[in-house]
């Protein structure tokens, strides 16, 4: 077993919730038989242009170097959060304690925008992963990460994209900052008066750089006083920075990758344009500025100066599944395939259908997507024969419980929209349940419509760019993360609809309270568990009082302890922790995972996630087929590369500054 602990803090006032919800996974599955792959997973296509961040290892072997200095790796989360995130109305999922997105990975890969105390957020997040105790405060109208190295606290704020040198060299504490703002106030009654619009004049004459020394070695200020996003500038910064508000600890999420997996017949197109989609318009919700961004203009005019090359940031794509049914070929997609014949086998019926009349025949395909689902479309071709009938149901909790879409008592080509039941969603199984002799399906076509960040896709520049494709191992992910405020129900998910055995906890709230109370939930995976990757976020009071995370292998009769917090001082504690549990008994399908509450004064366990991995029963490799559409002085590029290995490079040149277009994977015919 290999753990990873996050740095804990003790804070003195405030409250931080951060999630809990872990892993109940049920369905059955087809057997690993020997045969043809039918699945490629971990596909990765990375440019030399664009730092590879996909998973919180693939971002620390990017930006973390051997033989950093902490302050290095301050520095390092600094500028991975301004390059990959953008100062923005945040992206609502209601998934975690917040209605936010709080996963860094997640937000880098999948929107590249959120707001202050997010970002702060994942400042923490990503300093305590490599090591460094790291804590945040709201001040005025705003709030900010601290790290700790050198035996003191210094502020990086990525949001607004500021720090503060000291005359030394040594970046300067948020104590620090607001004391040398204060002082230089007092000093100066009349500024203490001026409003937004004359603290702007006032920059300009006299001119910011006779303020508080503190701050005149940002280096980030222009010659006006603006900051890099042009919406923020040294009169924003002086009233921001006049007191402390409350140390407010900002709650993070941990354990979310991108694995792109690839069946026969499926396609992942991710674009460098949107389609005017977004997260927030499932809900009713306002469009984010970024959708409309233009990379070097505007508030992102910065953002070249941190490497990006992108023509915007919020890309629209799709993936499509387009089910190879005659051939057989479904059988190495599908989560269950019972009771079923391929027309190939006697050219007879439909492509699919009922071997054996006297039992249903059963289809269940699961969808994961490394983006959230905008849209849902099913379209499909039924064969009915005599008394014959088709249902569609779908299932959004891992085979828990099933929702009926669809009822089919007759021919013709349907069409049912999901986008109520998978939209906001990374995962959800479609199941067909077929009755009588020859009745099947002719055609089963998935489509959708996701949102994804362009800045960490592969772009590429002008000249010579290095391609790198990978994919393996063949491995897929169960995901068990639920909402806990009852009023994200008919949003997403629920941590009760996973079927949580609740010691001291009523079901459907959010999991509070004083005592010695537990959440346990079982995990199931449809090839061989090869690790748990576990995360979490909680608060307590007293040191004596925190949530340990137990694991079961054997249903419950004897549990370990994988991880106890240390260290845990002060009135009010605040942590996160990402642990993963590498000594799975082999052939293990299923296990359960226990937060357990000790102590008079465990508060709340807020964020929590569990991920699963196992060995895909159908899993290896085939030919993946890359295809980049890029323009260049207003004509369409392409270039088709079939990779015929797990692991190649190579390279592509372009003549001009291109304007990236579409990233295209799929596997190869």
């Amino acid at each position: 077993m290999r753990t990873m602990r996050g740095k804990w803090l003790a804070g003195t006032a405030g409250v931080v919730c951060v999630a809990a919800a872990i892993v109940a996974l049920a369905g059955r599955a087809v057997a690993a038989q020997p045969g043809p792959v039918g699945v490629v997973s971990n596909i990765k296509v990375l440019s030399d242009k664009v730092p590879d961040v996909s998973s919180l290892e693939a971002w620390k072997k990017s930006f973390i170097k051997e033989g950093m200095s902490d302050k290095e790796k301050a520095l390092a989360v600094f500028n991975t959060e301004v390059t990959f995130q953008q100062a923005d109305a945040p992206p609502n999922e209601y998934l975690q304690r917040e209605d936010a997105v709080l996963d860094p990975i997640k937000l880098f890969n999948v929107y590249g925008y959120t707001l202050c105390s997010v970002s702060s957020a994942n400042m923490m997040c990503l300093a305590r992963y490599v090591g460094l105790p790291a804590r945040c405060f709201t001040i005025q109208g705003h709030v900010v990460p601290e790290v700790f190295y050198e035996n003191g606290w210094h502020m990086f704020d990525a949001d607004l994209i500021e720090y503060f040198p000291k005359a030394d060299g040594t970046i300067a504490s948020l104590q620090e900052i607001v004391d040398e703002v204060s002082k230089w106030t007092a000093q100066h009654p009349d500024f203490a008066k001026l409003n937004k619009s004359t603290r702007y004049a006032y920059m300009a004459k006299p001119g910011w750089k006779t303020g508080p020394d503190v701050l005149l070695r940002n280096p980030y200020y222009d010659d006006m006083g603006w900051l890099p996003c042009a919406e923020f500038a040294w009169g924003d910064t002086m009233q921001q920075f006049s007191g402390i508000a409350n140390n407010w600890q900002s709650c993070y999420s941990m354990g979310y990758r991108v694995n792109v997996e690839l069946r026969e017949g499926e396609k992942l197109t991710r674009n460098w344009f949107n389609k005017g989609m977004h997260v927030n318009m499932l809900g009713g919700g306002e469009a984010p500025g970024s959708l409309r961004a233009k990379i070097g203009e505007g508030s992102f005019r910065h953002s070249p100066r941190w490497g990006d090359i992108a023509p915007g940031r919020v890309g629209n794509g799709t993936l499509e599944y387009d089910v190879p049914l005659a051939g057989g070929a479904f059988r190495g997609g599908a989560l269950v395939a019972t009771n079923l014949a391929a027309g190939s086998q006697d050219h007879a019926g439909p492509a699919v259908r009922v071997q054996d009349p006297a039992s249903p025949g059963v289809l269940d395909i699961r969808m994961p997507s490394s983006y959230v689902y905008l849209s849902g479309r099913l379209t499909f071709t039924p064969v009915l024969g005599d008394g014959g009938a088709i249902k569609v149901l779908v299932s959004d909790n891992n085979g828990l419980d099933w929702k009926p879409v669809a009822e089919v008592a007759e021919g013709g080509e349907q069409a049912v929209d999901l986008t109520s039941l998978v939209g906001r969603r990374y995962v959800y199984i479609v199941r067909f349940v077929l009755k009588s002799k020859g009745t099947g399906l002719d055609r089963l076509k998935l489509t959708h419509d996701i949102q994804h960040s362009q800045r960490p896709l592969p772009a590429l520049a002008r000249g010579e760019n290095k391609i790198a494709f990978s994919a393996g191992p063949a491995e897929g992910t169960i995901t068990i993360e639920g909402a806990v405020e009852p009023s994200s129900k008919g949003k997403q998910v629920l941590l009760g609809d996973f079927h949580p055995k609740l010691d001291g906890y009523a079901p459907y709230t959010f999991p509070h309270g004083e005592g010695e109370k537990s959440i346990t939930l079982n995990v199931k995976t449809p090839g061989d568990m090869t690790r748990l990757r576990i995360s979490d976020h909680f608060v307590s009071s007293g040191k004596d009082s925190m949530y340990l995370i137990e694991v079961s292998f054997d249903d419950g009769k004897t549990w370990k302890t994988v991880d106890r917090p240390e260290g845990l001082s002060g009135q009010r504690i605040f942590g996160g922790r990402y642990v993963t549990v590498s000594d799975v008994p082999a052939e293990t399908r299923a296990a359960q995972v226990r937060y357990r509450a000790v102590g008079r004064n465990t508060l709340a366990l807020c964020n929590a996630r569990v991920d699963a991995d196992y060995r895909e029963p159908a899993g290896g490799f085939r030919p993946v087929q890359v295809t980049y559409i890029w323009e260049e002085g207003g004509l369409e590029k392409k270039d088709v590369h079939v990779a015929k290995s797990p692991a190649e490079s190579y390279s592509i040149t372009c003549e001009s500054t291109p304007v990236m277009k579409s990233l295209v994977v799929e596997l190869a015919k």
